[in-house]
């Protein structure tokens, strides 16, 4: 298996630092040991997938495994960074698990009209969120096959 294939990468969109300590927390407790590169809004999280801004220069082939996105950032919100990366051929087929607090039934319309694969709404209680981070990593890294390249 080469490196590539070991070297899966988490992109956690997340603006709440709490959300963000209790997600990488989780998956640590879990053994998820890929890497996890926090974008803390919107512009950050487009500009690490097509390797503009901050990350001009990243090597764009090496996408992430998943994307766990937020829906209320600042700067650009998660439903419009979801419809950029649905519209580029380049992250089309990227998985888009939308993971927010919004229980609004027009989110989880919208997030699945954009193209999301999965919305999960996060649990206040950290040890359902843990479970719901183990479940993620466990479908989205081992078992989820993902499309050609």
């Amino acid at each position: 298996m080469s490196d590539r294939a070991n070297h899966k990468v988490i992109l956690l969109v997340e603006d709440n630092p709490d959300d963000e300590a209790l997600a990488i927390r989780a998956l640590k407790r879990h053994h998820v040991g890929n890497e996890v590169v926090v974008a803390h809004d919107g512009v950050e999280a487009l500009d690490y997938l097509f390797g503009t801004g901050i990350y001009a220069g990243r090597d764009t082939n090496n996408k992430p495994s998943v994307v766990l996105l937020d829906l209320k950032l600042p700067r650009i919100d998660g439903l419009e960074v979801l419809r950029r990366l649905r519209d580029d051929p380049r992250t089309r087929f990227l998985p888009v698990v939308v993971l927010t607090t919004s229980s609004e039934e027009g989110d989880v319309l919208d997030s699945y009209s954009l193209g999301c694969n999965s919305y999960i709404r996060k649990p206040v209680d950290f040890v359902q969120f843990s479970e719901a981070i183990r479940q993620l990593g466990m479908y989205w890294l081992l078992m989820n096959e993902p499309p050609p390249v």
